[in-house]
C-alpha cells in the first residue's frame, strides 16, 4: 500500500482531486488522464479508457479500469492510425450499434491524443 498526497481523475461529472480524508465516493471514469502525486511531489500520469474510482473511508483509492497505460507509453503514430480507422468505421457503419461503437473508439483515441 502506498500513500499519495493527491490524485486527480476525470469522471462523467468532470475533473476532481482526491486528497487525504476525502469523503467516500464512487465515480465513473471517462477516457482521460489520472495524475497521482506521491509524498515526494513526483507526478505519475496514466491514461484510462474507462472504469471506476472508489474512494474508501480510510482515504485509499481503488481504480478499476478497462484499459490503463502510462501516458509516456502512448505511441502517437499508432493512436492517430487508430483514430483514422475508427473514423472510417463510423462513416461506413450501417447500424446504430456499429455507429455507437465507432464513436466510442473515436472518443478514446481523441482523449489519448490529448493526454500525450
Amino acid at each position: 500500500k502506498q500513500w499519495y498526497q493527491r490524485r486527480v481523475a476525470i469522471t462523467a461529472g468532470g475533473h476532481f482531486g482526491i486528497l487525504p480524508h476525502h469523503v467516500p465516493t464512487i465515480a465513473i471514469l471517462v477516457p482521460g488522464t489520472i495524475s497521482i502525486t506521491n509524498e515526494a511531489g513526483d507526478v505519475a500520469k496514466y491514461f484510462v479508457s474507462s472504469g471506476t474510482a472508489t474512494i474508501h473511508p480510510d482515504s485509499s483509492v481503488q481504480i478499476l479500469a478497462e484499459e490503463i497505460c502510462a501516458v509516456a507509453d502512448i505511441d502517437d503514430g499508432a493512436v492517430r492510425a487508430g483514430l483514422e480507422a475508427a473514423q472510417g468505421k463510423l462513416s461506413s457503419a450501417s447500424s446504430e450499434a456499429d455507429k455507437a461503437a465507432a464513436q466510442i473508439e473515436i472518443e478514446v483515441y481523441q482523449s489519448m491524443i490529448s493526454a500525450a
